[in-house]
């Protein structure tokens, strides 16, 4: 059964919207956006299964004490500065936009997307906030928060990295289901996540905006760590621009293609392993001997590569 509002929970109905298939076969419900989800073009997706068909349209206005942040919630940081402009629009117009909220008591909900209005309406001094009620799983709820921080691209590029591990740690996804459900090609996925094998001062540097996502990127794709650290002092001198940076970029990998030439084979045979574990793995043979390496950059990670073997 859908939420039904109670008197004591003072939760009010404000607005309701026909329901209405929006939902292509074979298309995700995420790669299209949280347009899906507000009530102007509700989906017949699975993930709204568990409400009742007229729940589905239905705005209620939430008080805000009832709301529990998103667990989930991909960004880590919130500068006050960037929700100003925010705060003086629901001071004067209100939220225009309802979050999206799953029920998690008899009286009480968890935020699933909209965590900036949900903190502006909290400093405007709002008692309440209009929401759509989802019943979603533990998995949803970090991808809705993802994608809607990714739709307005203020998400900082290691924060999003972080959560496609979380993806592929917590809820065993592949690369592959990790860019499917999120909208985005594999390559791009995997060009993140390689983010996070940086050296800490280089992560520290992304986190404080000293160098952005492309640049980022350009350097974790560097063979090893002597390099890496070399372009980015250049990067954060100033003496280096992201073409530069590509340019001298390609020349490391082509010496490093020099240096070890690979049997296709075994390049193939480690890409069905990293794709199956989600990290980077390597081959190496001695005749008919050899080696599996596996890398890791977290405990975290790690349990996540052992659950992937004991579920085999």
């Amino acid at each position: 059964m859908g939420y039904r509002p109670t008197d004591n929970a003072n939760i009010r109905v404000i607005s309701g919207a026909k329901a209405h298939s929006c939902n292509p076969k074979g298309t995700s419900m995420l790669g299209r956006g949280l347009g899906s989800l507000i009530p102007q073009k509700v989906t017949q997706s699975p993930i709204l299964k568990n409400v009742a068909p007229e729940d589905k349209g239905r705005v209620y206005e939430i008080p805000l004490e009832l709301i529990a942040p998103n667990p989930k919630q991909p960004r880590e940081i919130f500068k006050h500065d960037d929700l100003e402009g925010l705060i003086s629009s629901i001071k004067e117009h209100g939220v225009l936009q309802p979050i999206i909220v799953t029920k998690t008591g008899e009286n009480n909900f968890e935020l699933i997307a909209g965590e900036r209005r949900l903190r502006a309406s909290k400093i405007a001094g709002k008692k309440t906030i209009p929401a759509i009620i989802r019943a979603v799983k533990e998995q949803e709820k970090l991808e809705f928060a993802l994608l809607e921080n990714i739709q307005r691209q203020d998400l900082n590029v290691l924060d999003e990295a972080k959560a496609y591990k979380r993806l592929t740690d917590e809820f065993n996804l592949t690369q592959e289901k990790v860019a499917a459900r999120i909208g985005r090609a594999r390559s791009t996925v995997a060009n993140i996540l390689r983010l996070l094998s940086l050296p800490q001062e280089i992560q520290k540097a992304i986190l404080d905006e000293k160098i952005n996502g492309s640049q980022a990127r350009i350097v974790a794709g560097l063979p090893d760590e002597k390099l890496q650290m070399q372009m980015f002092k250049k990067m954060v001198a100033g003496i280096m621009n992201v073409r530069q940076a590509e340019e001298e970029s390609k020349k490391a990998k082509n010496q490093q293609s020099k240096k070890t030439t690979q049997d296709p084979n075994l390049a193939a045979k480690e890409e069905i392993i990293r794709a199956a574990l989600g990290t980077k793995a390597e081959i190496k043979r001695q005749g008919k001997k050899g080696q599996i390496i596996i890398n890791f950059y977290s405990d975290e990670e790690l349990e996540g590569i052992i659950r992937r073997f004991a579920e085999l």
